[in-house]
């Protein structure tokens, strides 16, 4: 006789659409930051002259995104997720007002988006956090179907501030910029209060820093991680202090970002051996580094955090490099940014949803590289574009002004642009559906911060590549390139079958 298996019954509808709309507008405000600093602040510079390798470099300041799990162990402790996601908005709105009300570029414009990565980081935290906990795991398919689209429609509506740029110039696009983060955070507060639970003992952070005190790989390890997040800012501070000395190197590729880079790489290597080191185990409770030795003590994480640092490095590699494509090619803001909002937003809810509706059936495994195959399809587009379309000549200052580009030209750019929005969408509704399978609900605010933030470190390395390989390679060459750093990913999924099937026979 047939066992019979009763599935678990589906959420209130209600309920379950009332959700969905909090994640929606949630993941619009998470969304919005990484379209500031992916979409606006490139366009800005390089139409103020800035040189790609420069505007790659950039990219490092994001390295935020990287060590941001340093400080979810505080989020996750003190609870009150809506209002680091409100303060964190109003503080982001701070910093997009004193770019409207000063012109010019400084040694002042790093710590500005330095601090614009930290908060956003710190929004990125609070608001994965409370999505974990709000949902249950049979929500998660069509949930991270709106979490990519409207993750979107925030990156998007950056393209619309963009667009207003070009018709009533920086200012004036800067403080709606500004007011669209006082008006998130504002309608934030108003979000369902966060689940009650069982707060640690305290003691424990000053516990664990007792603990680090004695095990200097950890102590070694975070040295080195927080001197490489740093590092960016020494030349801007060199040249602003008259240092001739730090001036002399500082301006070189190696320096300015194989450095720090190399910095980050040692720190983490540091921490993975510390991790699982002998002692490790005398910090598993720990408010910060347990969560680390929690993760790094599954079998077979170590070949999936990896995995997670390569899945999406091909569309990362891409990523910062477009919109200057865009500008040398002679586009406007605001063509840009039209594009962007009218044919870009329709097909990345479609992409996300699409996505989502796809890991629902198939599962997360089969999601991840059919989907992930769909997401490096994009990349051949823009190399397709980059080559069709001819570069503008920089005019007698040295910048590239906005000409009136070929209608079959910008038929090129533009089915560029759509494939990538669609396509991108898949990918990541099946890579987020993988990041929260595997973490652990008890301690999700942290994990999850932790597992994004392997994401954020390859973002912000292949940023920074990505200006120094598109100045020396060309767009063409250099867009054709990261179409096959989607695939070293794709070595390591046996390992991620393993662990997905094992989550599924021991759920956590």
């Amino acid at each position: 006789m047939r066992r019979m298996t009763s599935r678990p019954a589906a959420p209130p509808l209600p309920a379950y659409r009332r959700k969905l709309f909090w994640v929606a507008l949630l993941y619009f405000s998470e969304g919005l930051p990484l379209g500031v600093f992916y979409d606006i602040f490139p366009v800005y510079f390089r139409q103020q002259g800035v040189n790609l390798a420069d505007i790659g470099l950039l990219s490092l300041l994001g390295l935020a995104w990287t060590v941001k799990f340093l400080w979810a162990p505080a989020i996750d402790w003190a609870r009150h997720h809506r209002w680091w996601i409100a303060g964190a908005n109003f503080g982001m709105a701070a910093v997009m007002a004193l770019f409207a009300g000063s012109p010019g570029l400084g040694p002042w414009v790093w710590v500005a988006i330095g601090a614009f990565t930290m908060l956003s980081a710190t929004n990125d935290i609070a608001t994965d956090g409370y999505t974990i906990e709000l949902l249950d795991k049979r929500e998660y398919g069509m949930a991270n179907g709106f979490r990519i689209g409207f993750y979107r429609v925030g990156m998007l509506t950056a393209g619309a501030v963009l667009m207003l740029s070009g018709w009533f110039g920086w200012t004036l696009a800067y403080l709606l910029g500004a007011a669209v983060f006082l008006l998130n955070g504002g309608v934030v507060l108003l979000a369902p209060r966060e689940q009650p639970r069982a707060r640690v003992a305290p003691g424990g952070a000053a516990r664990e820093f007792r603990l680090l005190r004695d095990q200097p790989l950890w102590v070694g390890a975070l040295a080195l991680v927080l001197l490489g997040l740093l590092w960016p800012v020494l030349p801007p501070v060199a040249r602003a202090a008259g240092w001739d000395g730090l001036n002399a190197v500082a301006g070189t590729w190696w320096f300015r970002g194989a450095l720090p880079v190399g910095l980050m790489f040692a720190g983490a290597g540091l921490m993975v051996q510390a991790a699982r080191g002998p002692r490790a185990e005398l910090m598993r409770e720990g408010p910060v580094f347990g969560a680390w030795v929690e993760l790094l003590s599954r079998r077979g994480m170590l070949s999936v955090l990896l995995f997670i640092l390569l899945f999406k490095l091909g569309d990362a590699a891409m990523g910062f490099m477009v919109k200057p494509f865009w500008v040398d090619s002679g586009f406007s803001s605001e063509k840009i940014g039209l594009v962007s909002v009218n044919v870009g937003l329709a097909l990345s809810i479609a992409g996300g949803l699409v996505g989502g509706w796809y890991v629902d059936r198939a599962g997360i495994f089969k999601g991840l590289w059919v989907l992930g195959l769909w997401q490096a399809l994009s990349n051949l587009g823009y190399a397709l574009a980059a080559w069709y379309v001819p570069r503008v000549l920089p005019g007698a200052d040295g910048i590239v002004h906005p000409v009136d580009v070929a209608l079959h030209h910008q038929a090129a750019v533009y089915a560029a642009s759509a494939l990538e929005s669609f396509t991108g969408g898949l990918g990541t509704g099946a890579f987020l559906a993988f990041l929260m399978a595997i973490t652990h609900r008890a301690k999700a605010t942290t994990e999850y911060a932790i597992l994004s933030s392997i994401f954020a470190f390859s973002r912000a390395v292949a940023g920074w590549a990505g200006g120094i390989g598109a100045q020396e390679m060309g767009y063409a060459g250099y867009f054709f390139l990261t179409f096959w750093l989607s695939f070293p990913a794709y070595l390591l999924l046996p390992r991620v079958r393993r662990m997905l099937e094992h989550q599924d026979r021991n759920p956590i």
